[in-house]
């Protein structure tokens, strides 16, 4: 059977080969502890200190700003949970729209006797600047807003909202996992204008799984997740994963070099796939706004889209659904909800999200295979009405 075409890499990315190489050193002979001091934890200790340079530099952020955490997800909960370890529980915020690994620290914090207020996007998921600064007179002590959507591949301007934001005693962080690799990041900037951290990750841009970062402004002060020996500027200790370390670093000087021509690929076969779904009837979601150029969404009408999505990966298509669905409690995309978008159309939502391995010429075959697909469902539900 022939390899089915990978079209989600917004869920992850294949490990670039280019990283793999580099990386495998690090899992055979040179297995040393970067703690230690002899030759073999030198060693490891320099490739550390090469990647941190490597990622800082893709980024725009200081090597001393970089720290290495074991995912997106915890670098996230880091920055959300430690800064405001250190205050006085009261109000914060985070856009509707954010990844649940933002949502579900931030809810945390209400047991803990923080008030949270989720302020509202319009229908194309982009933050409501109205409803931001009514949430901003309820002097929140730390907000978060995300780059980038990892659904709709929607952009914020960040460092607008981080301006408005700007007030003595407010963080701001901004979640820019699904950003790195698609689009320009760059921390100094965001810095300037109020952003006091961003989070990335490694296995968005062609590196390793299990490896992220927080890039960090030093004035912050924050409380570790996990205490030990004092790794990461005591911020995350643990015995570093020098591998994943250094393919993080490869793959993130590789995603920066690549980017023009990455970005013209993707937005020249997201242009080929979107006739073709508009030719089906599809329903585009955040179409109207930026986006990341790789990221299409959409809905059929009348179709569910985990439905769809088991019919294409039959077909030999790897997409994603816009639902996340248990058997016990289907529940439609919290990102289209908060666009307006009715549960039905909601759940009818698939992603399509590329990557530098995909050719027009799987876009085409695709539209091929959806159109057929899109046939067959419709006759059954005709059948069964």
């Amino acid at each position: 059977m022939a390899a089915s075409v990978y079209f989600d890499h917004n869920a992850t990315t294949p490990v670039d080969p280019v990283v793999l190489e580099a990386m495998l050193p690090w899992l055979s002979e040179q297995f040393g502890n970067a703690s230690s001091r002899h030759e073999y934890g030198r060693a490891a200790r320099k490739a550390i200190d090469e990647a941190r340079s490597r990622v800082a530099a893709a980024v725009g952020a200081h090597v001393t700003e970089i720290v290495f955490t074991g995912s997106g997800s915890e670098a996230n909960n880091l920055f959300i949970k430690g800064v405001t370890s250190f205050l006085k529980p009261g109000s914060l915020a985070v856009s509707a729209i954010e990844h649940p690994c933002v949502i579900k620290p931030a809810e945390q914090l209400v047991r803990r006797g923080w008030k949270l207020h989720k302020f509202p996007v319009d229908a194309n998921g982009q933050v409501d600047a109205l409803a931001f600064r009514e949430v901003l007179s309820l002097a929140p002590k730390l907000v978060s807003v995300m780059l980038a959507n990892n659904e709709t591949g929607v952009l914020q301007n960040v460092s607008e909202l981080a301006t408005t934001a700007q007030a003595p005693g407010t963080f701001f962080h901004t979640d820019g996992v699904q950003a790195l690799g698609k689009i320009a990041v760059d921390f100094r900037s965001l810095n300037a204008s109020g952003v006091h951290a961003l989070s990335v990750s490694a296995h968005k841009i062609g590196g390793p799984k299990g490896i992220g970062a927080l890039v960090l402004d030093k004035r912050a002060e924050i409380e570790p997740l996990t205490a030990g020996g004092g790794h990461e500027r005591g911020l995350r200790s643990g015995t570093e994963n020098v591998a994943a370390i250094v393919g993080f670093g490869v793959a993130s000087e590789l995603a920066v070099q690549r980017l023009a021509d990455s970005n013209r690929h993707f937005a020249e076969m997201r242009n080929r796939l979107e006739e073709g779904l508009v030719s089906l009837g599809a329903r585009l979601f955040g179409a109207e706004t930026e986006r990341l150029p790789n990221t299409s969404y959409f809905s059929l009408p009348n179709l569910d889209g985990e439905t769809l999505v088991a019919y294409l990966d039959r077909d030999g298509f790897a997409v994603a659904s816009g639902a996340a669905c248990s058997s016990a409690n289907p529940e439609p995309s919290h990102v289209l909800r908060a666009m307006g978008v009715e549960a039905e159309v909601a759940r009818g939502a698939v992603r399509v999200s590329l990557g530098a391995g995909n050719t027009m010429a799987q876009i085409d075959d695709f539209l091929v295979s959806l159109r057929s697909t899109v046939f067959k469902l419709q006759r059954l539900t005709a059948m069964a009405v």
